[in-house]
């Protein structure tokens, strides 16, 4: 059979209630009450919640609103939108000072110093990827705009890339130990937001995003977790906020960052690649070149290599009998 978009299909009613079984199923087993997960506006935070409520109802599940100096001031807005949407309670945590006080600010800061002579903290920036038409390695530059406007753009040396990945994971590190602060003062467990392309291709930080005791959308692709958010009703604003990593001081989307295509594009170059199809086949579906969808198969393939490290658990010397 050909490949096609409807590959990515979803009985929405079905999968709503097989996800909703899960979370009850894992929180009778981990002996926990609800579920407590970080709440960003996005697509991804807002149908887990959804789902939870769905699931436990809304007294059984905490939402927990974390910005800081370089959060875009939608995020609250939208996050706030869907908790009243959803009628549960919330926790307002501004992590601003803990970041000062690990020196995360302070850190990237004076990496980005080293490329940019000049740069203060007055400017603010991002990281970048070369786009989807870039062949060869791949390669990250800092992108910055000063307090007057003028821009600068240079290729991030490793050393300096290094720097300014770990100073602002930080943020994911920080904002996971207060969910688990709540979820500990309420008997709850911590619901991770990852969807499967983030997952698959290791967009999480270790002990950060990536730390949770259930990740119920894990195993579905970006667009079909638009199609469930659909279902289940998400406010209209939230579906329409196109994707953001909300992590730099300049606004930055996940393409720019990390994956080299527009989310419903690559979510069709890695459903095809997992279903052994060809690159002219997932081309024709995705609207690309052959060209292109080789390029993302082998960035698929590279992710999954290079990020291996953050599926993996901690290492033991041998297995301890009766644990775990």
């Amino acid at each position: 059979m050909a490949f096609t978009k409807a590959a990515l299909d979803l009985d929405c009613a079905k999968e709503a209630d097989r996800i909703g079984d899960a979370m009850r199923s894992q929180l009778r087993e981990s002996r926990r009450k609800g579920l407590v997960l970080g709440l960003s506006g996005g697509i991804d935070s807002s149908v887990t919640a959804a789902l939870a409520v769905l699931a436990l109802g809304k007294d059984r599940v905490f939402g927990i609103f974390m910005p800081e100096r370089d959060s875009d001031p939608e995020t609250m807005h939208f996050s706030r939108m869907i908790a009243e949407h959803l009628g549960i309670r919330t926790a307002t945590e501004d992590i601003s000072d803990a970041l000062e006080a690990v020196g995360c600010y302070r850190r990237r800061n004076e990496a980005v110093a080293t490329v940019l002579p000049g740069f203060t903290p007055e400017w603010k920036f991002k990281i970048v990827l070369p786009g989807p038409d870039h062949e060869g390695f791949n390669f990250y530059s800092v992108v910055a705009q000063g307090p007057r406007g003028e821009e600068a753009k240079e290729r991030l040396p490793l050393n300096a890339y290094l720097t300014i990945v770990a100073a602002t994971n930080f943020k994911q590190r920080i904002r996971k130990m207060m969910e688990y602060y709540y979820a500990d003062s309420l008997n709850f467990a911590v619901a991770g937001t990852p969807n499967r392309l983030e997952f698959d291709q290791g967009f999480f930080v270790k002990q950060g995003d990536g730390a949770a005791d259930i990740k119920p959308i894990a195993h579905l692709y970006k667009t079909q977790v638009y199609d469930l958010a659909a279902y289940l009703g998400v406010p209209e604003p939230i579906l329409r906020r196109p994707p953001t990593t909300d992590t730099y001081s300049m606004p930055q989307s996940q393409e720019e960052f990390y994956f080299s295509l527009p989310y419903g594009k690559m979510d069709l170059c890695l459903c095809g690649f997992n279903a052994g199809a060809s690159a002219a086949e997932v081309a024709t579906a995705a609207g690309l070149t052959e060209s292109q969808v080789q390029r993302a198969f082998k960035d698929i393939e590279t992710k999954r290599s290079t990020t291996r490290y953050q599926h993996l658990k901690p290492r033991l010397v041998e297995e301890i009998p009766n644990v775990g």
